[in-house]
Parts: C-alpha cells; sequence; structure tokens
C-alpha cells in the first residue's frame, strides 16, 4: 500500500516520436503538486529506433518480442538510481491505437519492471478508458489539471504536446477538480514531429528536423495543405484520439515536393492542426504552453504565433520542463491508480463517467 500524504513518484514516457525514455521525478499526493525533482533522459540508438519503428502497427499476437525487451531494458536503465521513490509510472511503448476498433496496444511488462526497480509499478494505463468506451488518450489533461493550479493561472490555459502526435488540453483552473463539469476539455490535434520525423529519416537519413533547419529553406505548398485539411478527422467532435501513423498519406501529399518545401509543408500541416483544433476550446485561452519536442522547432512555434490569437509559449516561460511533463504526468497518474482516483471523464477520452485506470504491480509480484 502506499503511504498517506505527499510521496515521491517516478514516472517514465517514451513516446511516438521514438526518441527514447524520459524519467522524472514529482512530488505530490495525487491531486496537488508540491514540487519536481531530478529526472533523466535515455536516447534510443539508431538500432534500437530501427526495430522500434519496424514494430510499429502491431496487435497483440504479433511478433515484437525484440521491441518489447527493448523498451523494457530501456525504461530499467532509465528508472534506476533515483533516491526516495514511493511509487512508479510506467506507460510503455504505444505500438497500435484504434479505440473505436481493435482497442489499444503498448507494450512493456509492468511486473518485471517491480521485480527489477524494486518498488511497486502502476501501469497498462489505457486499457480500462478503452474497454469503457473511451478513446484512451490523451491521459495527460488530469496532470494539466494540476499544473494550471501550480502556476496559479486564473484564467483558462491550454497545453498543447507536440510529440508524434499533437494533443491539447483545455483547463479551467477555477474548478476544484478535473472530472468536474466544465474543468477540462481534451484531444488530439492531428500529426506532430511523426510524420516530419518519418520525412527526414526516408529522405535524408536524419531523426528529425533539428531546429527546423530544412523546413526554414522551404515553403509552404497551399494545395496539399489544402487537401490535409479536409481529412474528416477535423470536422470531428472532440474528445477524439488518433494513430501515430493515422495520417500517413500525408507524406504521399508532398511526394514530389523537394526537401524544403515537403518538411515546411508538413511542418504547416501540424500547425494548422492545432488552428483548427482552436475552434472546439469552450473559450480562448489566456495563453497556449507548448511542450514535447515540437517546441524546439521554431519554425513551428513561428507558424503557430502567428495562427493563434492568444500568445504562444514554450511551458518552460511558467517554470515547467516541456521535455519531462509527460513523463512527470504518469508519475502524478500512478499516485492516483494506487490512490483509487479517477484519471480519465469524458471531457477528456469521452468515456462514459470518470474512471480510474492502470494496474498496480509489486516485486513480489513475479517469482525468480
Amino acid at each position: 500500500m502506499l503511504k498517506p500524504g505527499r510521496v515521491i513518484a517516478l514516472g517514465a514516457m517514451s513516446g511516438t516520436s521514438l526518441d527514447g525514455v524520459d524519467a522524472a521525478i514529482i512530488e505530490t499526493d495525487g491531486e496537488t503538486i508540491f514540487g519536481f525533482g531530478g529526472s533523466r533522459y535515455r536516447a534510443y540508438s539508431d538500432d534500437e529506433r530501427e526495430v522500434l519503428h519496424a514494430a510499429l502497427g502491431k496487435w497483440p499476437g504479433a511478433d515484437v518480442d525484440a521491441a518489447r525487451e527493448i523498451v523494457e531494458a530501456a525504461h530499467i536503465e532509465a528508472l534506476r538510481g533515483f533516491d526516495g521513490v514511493d511509487i512508479v509510472g510506467f506507460h510503455g511503448q504505444t505500438l497500435a491505437h484504434d479505440p473505436r476498433g481493435r482497442g489499444t496496444h503498448q507494450i512493456g511488462d509492468g511486473a518485471r519492471l517491480a521485480y527489477e526497480l524494486g518498488l511497486p509499478v502502476a501501469w497498462d494505463f489505457r486499457s480500462t478508458d478503452v474497454r469503457l468506451g473511451g478513446e484512451g488518450a490523451p491521459l495527460a489533461p488530469f496532470f494539466h489539471f494540476a499544473c494550471a493550479q501550480w502556476i496559479e493561472a486564473e484564467n483558462p490555459v491550454a497545453f498543447l504536446n507536440l510529440g508524434g502526435v499533437g494533443n491539447i488540453t483545455w483547463v479551467d483552473p477555477g474548478k476544484s477538480r478535473p472530472e468536474e463539469n466544465g474543468a477540462l476539455l481534451a484531444f488530439d490535434t492531428g500529426p506532430a514531429n511523426a510524420p516530419i520525423n518519418d520525412l527526414m529519416q526516408a529522405r535524408l537519413g536524419k531523426p528529425c528536423d533539428m531546429d527546423g533547419a530544412v523546413a526554414r529553406k522551404g515553403k509552404v505548398e497551399d494545395g496539399a495543405l489544402e487537401l490535409f485539411l479536409d481529412d474528416p478527422y477535423f470536422y470531428r467532435i472532440p474528445p477524439k484520439s488518433l494513430d501515430r501513423d493515422s495520417f500517413s498519406d500525408m507524406i504521399g501529399l508532398v511526394r514530389e515536393l523537394n526537401d524544403a518545401d515537403a518538411a515546411a509543408t508538413l511542418t504547416g500541416m501540424s500547425a494548422a492542426a492545432v488552428l483548427r483544433a482552436m475552434e472546439h476550446v469552450p473559450a480562448a485561452p489566456q495563453q497556449l504552453l507548448v511542450t514535447g519536442g515540437g517546441r524546439k522547432n521554431p519554425v513551428m512555434m513561428q507558424m503557430l504565433t502567428a495562427a493563434m490569437d492568444c500568445p504562444v509559449n514554450p511551458v518552460e516561460a511558467v517554470g515547467l520542463d516541456g521535455d519531462m511533463l509527460e513523463a512527470q504526468a504518469f508519475a502524478y497518474l500512478a499516485v492516483r491508480v494506487a490512490r483509487g482516483l479517477p484519471t480519465s471523464c469524458p471531457s477528456t477520452t469521452g468515456v462514459r463517467a470518470a474512471v480510474g485506470g492502470g494496474e498496480i504491480s509489486y516485486p513480489s509480484s513475479v517469482e525468480t
């Protein structure tokens, strides 16, 4: 059992951009954030990333043992050596996500991590939400609500995570609990870094468009952008979520363009998807706080700033860590799982009622 009151939670996240594992500490009781602690990043090697990329889109029953071993070993390496930890939150690696069809699939065994780390591990955060009719994503919004209170926001604020897929959380910090009606609205905006990364890898052998250097030399092809924005996803009422490869035809839309124009157009598509998302929020936020790798792309940030009617800032502007925010989120959610508190609700995933997902494995649960 988790001790009462404040605890030290360690969270980990490996996103669909397949760059590596983030690990970060927070102090929380599962409702209030009391402070942030140390963090660590463990990058995937090129060979590891190749194996993981080959496993994307595969469902339970497929042979993903090599990918699973990479994910588990990398997380164990990233999570070892932190002092004073009471519980670990382990998201695993998403390979496929189809909540209206086959469900959601994350690889990584929390029981193995519990044994290797000697700590209780909360994991499998998404399955219960999907089983009860939710999208299973995004799951960071309850943590974003706590972050809005931690930064002492007085008016609505929005958190935009630009990872492989983009997602947004609109928060009314005046509400008392995240599951309260009107406190949150969250959903996936559309593709973010994943198609840009795939383009860079396929054409230039690079994992990403570092600092937007390639896109900066190009121009957005308006015809391709218009075709992209015709996708029915943008007309669906949220909550809603995406798989990493839901917009895989984006690459086809820029196939005839040179490298610079293709990168600029894909970046423009990701920014335009966010602009479309803003049409769904209940009220204009005081500011849009950007987290994830996309905030480090100056071209992406310039496009967002030009398009939005509110200030656009990296989360560092309010004292948060954009590299570690998702890892911190799963540390926070781990405590909520242990305390039986909700981790999602109708306005974040579309689940029928507020629900607590996840399961907890203990070190003693694995036989030697």
